[in-house]
């Protein structure tokens, strides 16, 4: 046997590819219509498969809502660092990774809109998050007459506050208010409200 075959399994790879596809198809297609809004034929059209397979992978369009969270719960807390005493640094990842990555954002709008039950894997991430803030705050990183979730609710929060602002507001800034030099420019007010919020008093 070739040595460049030894240990694959063709079929596993096919499997898992497909699967990939569904998870990205299912992904914008969730973020477009909410999951009472998706429909699965359109999911395996995108993703170019037989829809069965997307029964067969996933269960039903419920646990395939519940897997698309889960991947950007992972995809979000692999990219954006633990706030680990610099609540500006996880503040600024967590805006570039929103602004870079739309669809995080509206899966997580949809989810807190259609099913507001935490998973287990959402908790456990901001637990651990929370944990964090709390132990900086111990240890004189951070302000301590706020407690740690709450403080980690603001940050968050603030991070979001343009880019899910009310469509007027946004106008009131002209007519591109998405535009590069806007954007930069709240990302550099964000910062600093961030900074006064959290600073050891």
């Amino acid at each position: 046997m070739p040595e460049s075959t030894v240990g694959r399994n063709p079929r596993r790879r096919n499997s898992q590819a497909t699967k990939a596809l569904l998870l990205r198809a299912a992904t914008t297609e969730f973020a477009e219509h909410g999951l009472a809004g998706a429909r699965i034929d359109r999911i395996a059209e995108r993703a170019g498969a037989n829809k069965r397979l997307l029964y067969v992978y996933f269960g039903d369009k419920k646990q395939l809502f519940d897997a698309v969270v889960q991947e950007q719960t992972k995809a979000i807390g692999d990219a954006v660092p633990p706030p680990d005493g610099d609540l500006c640094a996880f503040a600024a990842a967590r805006y570039d990774y929103i602004l870079a990555n739309p669809e995080a954002r509206r899966i997580a709008e949809w989810r807190s809109f259609e099913q507001p039950e935490p998973a287990a894997a959402e908790v456990d991430s901001f637990r651990d998050r929370v944990a964090a803030v709390d132990a900086a705050q111990r240890a004189g990183k951070l302000r301590a007459d706020i407690p740690a979730v709450d403080l980690f609710a603001l940050v968050l929060r603030l991070t979001e506050s343009w880019l899910s602002a009310p469509p007027a507001l946004k106008a009131v800034c002209g007519e591109n208010p998405m535009a590069d030099e806007r954007l930069s420019e709240h990302r550099a007010a964000m910062l600093e409200a961030v900074r006064s919020v959290v600073e050891p008093r």
